[in-house]
């Protein structure tokens, strides 16, 4: 989907609540505050959220209407840095984060092995990537997200991300929705 696309979902209405993405949010709670990158943020609700928590946090999203919606609900003071910028030609940076959020990003195979390299590269020593998604069991259930599987994750796709790394979760969790039961796949992995 193109930018045009997401910035005029964006200005219907709101996609996602105010609320932080609730598995991320608790699998990143009990990190020390730092520096975040929230790769493909859309409305800004997880940066927006570790900006609460004490993060000093940089969002990228291809959308400017979406991350104007976060840029509203930002309250004063809130430490976050706003770049409309494609992910997919955007300069995440080297070793420069403590922790890189890439959440519901759903690309063509080589283009999310790409981004995913990148997002893993921003890691500092000792920092996280979370990586979060739709998982390929949604085809079998016919809920949750793309229908295409080849923009769907597994565990081995996000697995080869982040080799050496020490894996503190990777695996797939099932997910309540209005439609059903659906899948995620979760990497959360520390850079040595």
């Amino acid at each position: 989907m193109e930018a045009a696309e997401w910035d005029r979902r964006y200005a219907e209405a709101r996609q996602w609540s105010v609320e932080p993405n609730r598995t991320a949010a608790e699998v990143t709670a009990g990190l020390p505050p730092g520096r975040a990158l929230d790769v493909a943020a859309g409305e800004g609700r997880m940066a927006l959220w570790l900006a609460g928590g004490g993060w000093d946090v940089e969002t990228i999203d291809f959308s400017a209407v979406g991350l104007g919606r976060g840029q509203e609900n930002a309250p004063p003071g809130a430490r976050v840095t706003w770049r409309v910028e494609d992910v997919l030609t955007a300069d995440l940076g080297s070793a420069e984060f403590d922790l890189v959020l890439v959440l519901y990003l759903h690309l063509p195979r080589p283009e999310l092995v790409d981004v995913l390299a990148r997002s893993a590269g921003a890691v500092l020593p000792g920092g996280h990537l979370l990586v979060l998604g739709h998982d390929r069991e949604n085809l079998i259930r016919g809920t949750g997200g793309p229908q295409d599987p080849d923009v769907l994750y597994d565990p081995e796709l996000l697995g080869t991300a982040v080799r050496g790394w020490r894996t503190e979760r990777l695996e797939r969790m099932d997910r309540d929705t209005d439609s059903g039961t659906a899948v995620d796949t979760l990497l959360f992995a520390q850079r040595p």
